[in-house]
């Protein structure tokens, strides 16, 4: 397995010891597409010497942030292919954000497509590792580092605060969740995933001693051929990995052949409609850019997908969630619009709040994330 270790991440970023007269002098602030003299932001924004100081000083210490930011986001804490997982959180417990160190293996796995080649949808949200290079390694520094409130979480000491409140990286679903909604509710045993999740639902799902089988597929060349080396490592259970998109893989008839009426269990969390631009040519969102034509082209035919390969009574689960503003780039209504559609060949729909903070930008609306657990119609 291809992981990164902790002398190969300190080593992206420059080690020299650069004096602050140096840095001042070198120093440029990005506002989105242009960049300014740093002496010229300053009387511009009327920021003192001592603001501009206490970013040099983050920079000149700049090991003691990488240090802990990996050992918190990156260090493998949990050994993985020997079914050591914990006791999956009860019915009413479930919630991403439970042993969040399970999570760094996947973050680690693929740390450049979550950190920094995965973008937001929303205009002008720079990728964390896109800041974290060029300000470490350029002198260049995002403008939203500079603002009043900024400055103030560094001097306590806050920095990587300030990067994980304005900067994006691509979510990932905790495996121990999957683990334990497996474990507690779905109980599968042959498992397909219309999409990787980042190797998640793979590593999840494995670390079940019942699970006999795992097939998913992805648009992610680098997550498919990742996801594969990890299933390898799970000796007992047979695992097949696709890299094709889900709405198009009905049109293989080796794969429906194969694969009819032949799984219990279906489970993914499908993308955000735009709110993640991945690194693929093949992502829905490139296909389909309307709302409308990404329900009906890429949605719907998912949905036939997962009704095609489950057995009579299988049960697909997917966990999604309203977002957006009104102020922003609409607001999208993702679990009543995926609903609709789920309803055509699926009956017995059950939904639970999961026990997380909401996905995005409006606190005026339910942005919950949901499970949505349905039984295919006989």
């Amino acid at each position: 397995m291809d992981f990164i270790h902790l002398d190969g991440f300190l080593k992206r970023f420059k080690s020299d010891n650069i004096s602050f007269n140096t840095f001042y002098s070198k120093a440029r602030v990005r506002i989105n597409e242009n960049l300014e003299e740093l002496d010229s932001y300053k009387k511009r924004k009327n920021l003192s010497k001592d603001d501009i100081h206490v970013l040099y000083l983050v920079i000149k210490e700049k090991n003691t942030y990488l240090k802990n930011f990996y050992n918190t986001s990156l260090e493998i804490k949990h050994s993985y292919g020997d079914l050591s997982f914990e006791n999956p959180m009860k019915k009413g417990e479930l919630s991403n954000n439970q042993n969040i160190n399970y999570k760094n293996l996947i973050r680690n796995l693929h740390f450049e497509e979550i950190m920094g080649n995965t973008s937001s949808g929303f205009i002008n949200i720079p990728s964390y590792l896109t800041v974290l290079d060029e300000l470490l390694n350029k002198y260049i520094i995002d403008y939203k580092i500079l603002t009043k409130s900024a400055i103030d979480f560094i001097k306590k000491g806050r920095f990587g605060s300030v990067l994980s409140s304005f900067y994006f990286r691509a979510s990932i679903m905790n495996p121990y969740l999957v683990y334990s909604l497996n474990k507690t509710l779905l109980h599968g045993k042959k498992i397909f995933t219309p999409t990787l999740g980042w190797s998640s639902y793979a590593y999840g799902f494995l670390e079940c001693l019942d699970v006999e089988e795992y097939v998913g597929t992805d648009v992610i060349p680098s997550v498919c051929k990742k996801t594969e080396e990890l299933c390898k490592q799970y000796r007992n259970v047979k695992s097949k990995i696709y890299c094709k998109p889900s709405e198009q893989l009905l049109k293989y008839k080796s794969f429906q052949n194969k694969y009819k009426n032949y799984f219990d269990v279906v489970f993914f969390s499908p993308p955000y409609f735009k709110l993640e631009k991945y690194k693929s040519k093949e992502q829905s969102i490139e296909n389909f850019e309307n709302y409308e034509d990404w329900l009906e082209k890429y949605w719907k035919p998912t949905v036939e997908l997962c009704n095609f390969v489950l057995q009579k009574n299988g049960t697909m689960c997917y966990i999604i969630s309203d977002y957006g503003s009104e102020n922003i780039d609409g607001y999208y209504e993702l679990v009543k619009d995926t609903k609709k559609y789920v309803r055509e060949y699926f009956n017995k729909i059950s939904v639970q709040s999961l026990l997380n903070k909401n996905v995005h930008v409006t606190k005026h609306r339910d942005t919950d994330e949901k499970i949505i657990i349905c039984k295919k119609k006989n």
